[in-house]
């Protein structure tokens, strides 16, 4: 078991684009700075989540006027996204001091140069994507929470985009069907998407390989399909879905189109860990889809789930409307960020003993969640040859017990 010294934890502003969430809100800091911490925080960190540079030193934080500052006072850093180039034209990576901690999504399967550097730096770094799935770590899945926040957004825009309502109506013009939602996977995400569309008064129909999920989709008042196959064989190790042979492959595409077809909103979540996500619906099934409906694909940014679908565009093909968002956490970014801020803050206190960082390589949770180690990146082989099968359907969130 390694002793490291920790007194003193750095959050600096995210740089990505598009990324309004924060890694720590005051009440956390709050919390923190109480708990005998010191927090630093960069000027204008949680400013497009509406947290001011007063709020934090309330809470009790320093508030230090760069980047450069932060990641040098720092011993622990709690960051949202992985490190990449500040506005002076830095990379982060390089600010960060060497030595030091680093708990963040790292987004490793597409990242390999990143935590190179970082192994560089003898960076121990812990990529919040890779906690482990089980019930002592639930307050810290963050990968659930993000999720919760892009179905319910993806619910919003689909409803947003379609030309029409999404509840029955009794009108003096006569009554007004509602329109029918179909949901890919259901998962966390789906499970929102699904929630959201209902409560919006919408018809739902969600689709899943796992036969766990059933009682949760009609739970929300939706429908459950599922392939006449669906049994418990086609869950794998840990939850996840496995994957298909060619013919229940075939059989699972049929299915899906029959319903595609019918639906004014379909609503994908269907990835795969470190992966291209499946293409579930090709431009065959789009061109028998109603004209003016509307594909909303949260696989968008790991190849979409739609063979038609671009990352973080709109795309109209065959008079339907499909949408690719990226990061649409980062769209609500208060409650995102508070949820983020509840778990990321609850993983660092698992590493914590006595006010200072005790990594129990035995423990499961350090364990697993630790990309980068003692120099070397930790993530990789080992990983690769525990991980499951490729599934068809493996939405955000999507273990059994989720």
């Amino acid at each position: 078991m390694d002793r490291i010294s920790v007194l003193r934890i750095g959050v600096p502003r995210e740089t990505q684009p598009g990324e309004n969430r924060v890694a720590l809100v005051p009440e956390i800091v709050d919390r923190l700075t109480k708990a005998g911490f010191e927090v630093l925080v960069e000027a204008r960190a949680g400013e497009a989540a509406s947290h001011t540079d007063g709020a934090y030193r309330d809470a009790a934080a320093t508030v230090l006027p760069d980047a450069r500052a932060v990641f040098e006072g720092a011993d622990v850093v709690l960051k949202v996204r992985e490190p990449g180039a500040t506005e002076q034209g830095a990379h982060e990576a390089d600010l960060l001091r060497e030595g030091s901690t680093l708990i963040a999504f790292l987004n490793p399967a597409r990242n390999p140069e990143l935590l190179q550097k970082l192994a560089a730096r003898r960076i121990t770094a812990f990529a919040m994507e890779l906690l482990p799935r089980i019930s002592r770590a639930q307050n810290m899945d963050a990968l659930s929470s993000m999720s919760t926040v892009a179905g319910y957004k993806a619910a919003l825009m689909a409803a947003n985009s379609i030309g029409k309502f999404f509840p029955l109506l009794m009108t003096a013009a006569g009554t007004i069907a509602p329109a029918r939602a179909f949901v890919l996977g259901a998962g966390v995400a789906g499970l929102q998407a699904i929630a959201t569309s209902r409560r919006l008064g919408a018809v739902v129909e969600a689709f899943d390989v796992r036969p766990a999920v059933r009682e949760e989709v009609q739970s929300l008042g939706a429908t459950f399909i599922a392939l006449d196959l669906t049994d418990e064989k086609l869950v794998g190790a840990g939850g996840y879905a496995k994957a298909l042979s060619a013919e229940q492959e075939a059989r699972e595409r049929e299915l899906i189109h029959r319903h595609v077809k019918g639906a004014d909103v379909v609503i994908t979540t269907a990835m795969v860990p470190g992966r291209k996500a499946p293409v579930l619906i090709t431009e065959a099934m789009v061109r028998d889809m109603r004209s003016g409906s509307v594909i909303e694909d949260l696989a968008a940014e790991m190849g979409g789930n739609c063979e038609l679908t671009k990352p973080g565009e709109r795309v109209t093909a065959h008079g339907v409307l499909i949408l690719g968002p990226v990061n649409l956490a980062a769209t609500l970014p208060v409650h995102a960020s508070q949820m983020y801020s509840r778990n990321i803050s609850a993983l660092l206190l698992q590493l914590v003993k006595d006010g200072a960082l005790h990594l129990d390589w035995e423990d499961e949770i350090t364990r697993d969640t630790c990309a980068v180690r003692e120099g070397r990146v930790v993530y990789g082989a080992t990983r690769a040859a525990a991980a499951p099968a490729p599934a068809q359907i493996l939405p955000a969130g999507s273990k059994v017990s989720a």
